[in-house]
């Protein structure tokens, strides 16, 4: 099979042919139709973390169709739609497994960074883990769902923004076109922060209530002065969007940190305790939390804003995110 694959941290992926993976007990093999190009997957080839394997076929928001089933699967068969997500496996016991939690298991395996992904004609996936794709969605709408909706439902979902409050969403991306919707379904007020002129009328155009440059204005004087923020969602990174977002909290407001910039951040003790503030951090989402991801798209409720791409171009698509260049997801679509 043809697969992208980063064989040295820092190097463009090459391109080439590989030997097919077969599916063992438990496992289903999965002809990809679909894989998103997530911003983690730059941090991976860049090799700001530390790689448990290489080389490394990456990719883990992955669509397709089941072309072969292990000993022991009685889920999925020849023929049906599935998705693989973050999540390959976990041990399934523990406290984080047993508690809505999973995404904490100590034994977590990850797609695309400790297993090969879906950067790649064919992937395997651990059925029990594995999530169907509704037949209401094309495979380039599902495949950024299995992540780039996911993180931002989660960390919406455990902020506890409700209907009628303010959430501020730092950075337009993948992620915050997703976020932008997903708070409009909660009925919140969305305000949506950036740097890029074109990221914030597209928000505007998603259903923003308001869009702030942040190069150009006080952005967290400017949300003060609507009431201030219940929630505030970073998801840019950048250590200043930290701060920013902070100072935009009403009291008793919660700041959800996903974005991952290099380096460490500092928040004033003195501040945070004096307003009330919650700091939590939020990365990606349990397989329930996929399924209701995947029920609001189904429903229409949010859509996915997605160019394509073929694998060829995956070195081209990696220099545009690093230069911020994508409003929405790209997805490498596999005809």
């Amino acid at each position: 099979m043809k697969a992208a694959v980063l064989r040295k941290p820092g190097a463009p992926l090459v391109v080439e042919d590989v030997e097919d993976p077969r599916p063992a007990a438990g496992e289903i093999l999965l002809e990809v139709k679909a894989c998103g190009v997530c911003h983690t997957d730059l941090h991976l080839a860049a090799g700001e973390w530390s790689l448990p394997k290489l080389p490394l076929i990456l990719g883990h928001e992955v669509v397709g169709v089941v072309r072969g089933v292990g000993p022991g699967v009685s889920n999925f068969k020849e023929g049906d739609r599935a998705g693989i997500p973050w999540i390959y496996s976990t041990c399934g016991t523990c406290e984080f497994c047993t508690s809505d939690r999973e995404p904490l298991c100590p034994a977590i395996v990850v797609t695309g960074f400790m297993v090969d992904g879906g950067y790649a004609e064919y992937a395997k996936a651990s059925a029990e883990f594995a999530v169907p794709v509704p037949p209401e969605l094309t495979f380039v709408d599902a495949a950024p769902l299995y992540c780039a909706a996911l993180t931002p439902y989660r960390a919406l979902k455990i902020s506890g923004a409700r209907l009628g409050d303010t959430v501020a969403v730092w950075g337009l991306g993948g992620l915050g076109h997703y976020a932008v919707q997903i708070t409009k379904v909660i009925g919140a007020r969305v305000v949506v922060v950036d740097i890029d002129s074109s990221k914030l009328e597209f928000a505007r155009r998603l259903g923003a209530d308001f869009a702030f440059d942040a190069s150009r204005e006080k952005v967290d004087e400017a949300i003060r002065s609507l009431g201030g923020a219940h929630v505030v969602l970073n998801l840019a990174p950048a250590p200043q969007a930290v701060e920013q977002g902070f100072k935009a909290l009403r009291r008793g407001g919660t700041l959800v940190l996903v974005g991952l910039p290099q380096g460490n951040f500092s928040l004033p003790i003195l501040g945070s305790v004096a307003k009330g503030i919650r700091i939590l951090t939020s990365a990606v989402g349990t397989r329930q939390d996929l399924r209701e991801v995947l029920a609001l798209a189904s429903a229409g409720k949010i859509k996915t804003v997605a160019e394509t791409c073929r694998l060829e171009e995956i070195n081209s698509v990696f220099e545009r995110m690093r230069q911020g260049k994508i409003s929405g997801r790209v997805v490498i679509e596999f005809t």
